[in-house]
């Protein structure tokens, strides 16, 4: 009954696993977003070379670097929103990172 006076209830063990269920398809769905948008972006349709040229590589980097920081930034504002509201922001955002 810790909730009563202002600590966060205890979840079961049901739903810790669920929660981190829902952690782990949020990352994967977020990591596949990534590969395709940046390998979409950054890598054209036909190889000319086994590895990464140097503006492909580069261009990965930035991609990715901004991917994450979007995501961040979206995170935050949403996290904000929901304390304003009363929700306390307890949400995954950020990924653990």
């Amino acid at each position: 009954m810790s909730f009563l006076f202002g600590g966060r209830p205890q979840l079961s063990s049901a739903e810790k696993i669920a929660a981190a269920e829902t952690e782990v398809e949020m990352v994967s769905d977020m990591f596949n977003r990534l590969s395709q948008s940046c390998t979409k972006k950054c890598i054209p349709p036909e190889y000319r070379e086994p590895d990464l040229n140097k503006g492909e590589s580069v261009c990965l980097d930035r991609c990715v670097s901004k991917f994450f920081e979007v995501n961040l930034k979206v995170s935050d504002k949403m996290q904000g929103e929901a304390a304003q509201k009363g929700g306390g922001g307890g949400g995954m955002g950020g990924f653990g990172m």
